[in-house]
């Protein structure tokens, strides 16, 4: 089963308008809204392969009650620890540029952290979990790495999707998967990375360091896998890009429903680097019918 971890969820509250001026009245001209967080974003695309998840976390208040009903309406499974205090709302502002506004969220309670590692201790062998995005401040900065050594300890498999030394500190423990794009590995090694030649020393070094596999994208110039076997280059599709949240959440959850169900590294980069492109080029989320209406154009060459 898969498992995905959203520690800071939100309601993403988009609003569109003409212009915004400062101390007036503005009025939209549409709104939407959904549920917010990377963990959140993997299961939904996981949900389009038809591949089943539950979401982890912490919500709480009508914020927190309208995820889960919109997860249970989309045939989600959840299994939040609740808190005190509401989930956040994040405001999107749409006009000419796009504005944002994020809110802190609640406050996580040691108790409510301990309710959720004793949700983490019951996954085994046939588990993996999915830890995406950021830390609220009010949980310990080593919580990535409490998550991930309790998988370590249990035998089930983990990916990471985070940057800077949330990834660095859990690679001793040898995560199933990590995803930097190019400008989080530059940071990582205190240097600057443009092409995909530069990406693949770094890239075996953090093999080295720990990682089973890892995907750096590049934006429009590919994909890179490596892994202790092999390295591969993915040429993206073209595309007119719309959208840029959730497509590094959209590689992660392609790569994964595909690895699910066919146990092919390679055929789960194809589908990978046709997920995070579709969502790129779609004004929400990734559809199964728009990935795989992409996956042609995905050439994948292996480098020796």
């Amino acid at each position: 089963m898969i498992y995905t971890l959203t520690l800071n969820p939100s309601v993403d509250y988009i609003v569109k308008l003409e212009s915004f001026q400062i101390g007036e009245l503005n009025r939209t001209i549409n709104e939407a809204k959904f549920p917010g967080g990377k963990g959140i974003n993997v299961s939904t695309v996981l949900n389009q392969f038809g591949t089943k998840s539950k979401a982890l976390g912490f919500i709480g208040g009508f914020t927190g009650a309208y995820i889960e009903q919109y997860l249970h309406n989309e045939k989600i499974d959840t299994d939040f620890v609740q808190v005190d205090e509401d989930t956040r709302i994040n405001v999107k502002i749409k006009t000419s540029q796009e504005s944002e506004i994020n809110a802190i969220g609640p406050n996580i309670s040691e108790q409510n952290f301990k309710l959720l590692k004793q949700k983490i201790h019951q996954l085994g062998a046939d588990d993996l979990l999915v830890l995406a995005g950021s830390i609220p401040a009010s949980l310990p900065k080593t919580t990535y790495e409490e998550l991930v050594k309790i998988c370590s300890e249990s035998g089930a498999e983990f990916v990471v999707d985070a940057e800077g030394d949330l990834l660095k500190k859990v690679l001793p423990y040898s995560p199933f998967l990590i995803k930097p794009n190019h400008h989080e590995l530059g940071e990582l090694f205190d240097t600057t990375i443009a092409s995909p030649d530069e990406v693949i020393p770094y890239g075996k070094r953090l093999v080295d360091m720990g990682a089973k596999n890892v995907i750096i994208s590049l934006a429009g110039a590919g994909a890179v896998l490596i892994n202790n076997g092999m390295t591969l280059f993915a040429e993206v599709p073209k595309g007119k890009v719309k959208n840029s949240v959730g497509a590094g959440d959209s590689m992660v959850a392609g790569f994964l429903a595909a690895y699910v169900r066919t146990r092919n590294i390679e055929e789960a980069f194809r589908y990978s680097v046709a997920s995070g492109s579709a969502t790129a080029f779609s004004l929400g989320l990734c559809t199964k019918e728009k990935v795989e209406e992409l996956l042609p154009q995905v050439h994948i060459k292996e480098i020796r």
